[in-house]
């Protein structure tokens, strides 16, 4: 496996931890729908949080969080839906980002609550 699927997965990972510390129910990871993939689907209290993950190396070519782009807001957007349909779900959706770095041997974690917006 390349090493920036191998830091991807140790991001998400981490994410997932970071997650459950703060009080949340992680519902799915990788969840796919058609050509989306949510990274993390997580409840909590009536909030379903749908969290991108980003991790880098380094922030030498930008924030981690500036790499989620409209496309791909679009397929999450697109998957969440069906999500919400096919479990049959009445809850309040939101779109977090979870941005990962890495400072010297530690990951520095950033979550940011409702992220983006869906149109």
């Amino acid at each position: 496996m390349a090493e920036h699927n191998d830091l991807g997965k140790l991001g998400e990972e981490l994410a997932v931890e970071y997650l459950q510390k703060d009080g949340y129910v992680i519902l799915e990871t990788n969840w796919t729908f058609q050509k989306a993939e949510v990274d993390i689907i997580a409840k909590k209290e009536n909030i379903l949080a749908i969290v991108e993950v980003k991790t880098r190396s380094s922030l030498d070519f930008g924030l981690p969080q500036d790499f989620v782009k409209p496309k791909k807001i679009q397929l999450l957007v697109k998957a969440v839906d069906a999500y919400v349909i096919e479990k049959d779900l009445d809850i309040n959706v939101r779109f977090d980002i979870i941005a990962i770095h890495k400072e010297g041997k530690a990951f520095a974690i950033e979550h940011l609550i409702d992220a983006f917006y869906h149109f």
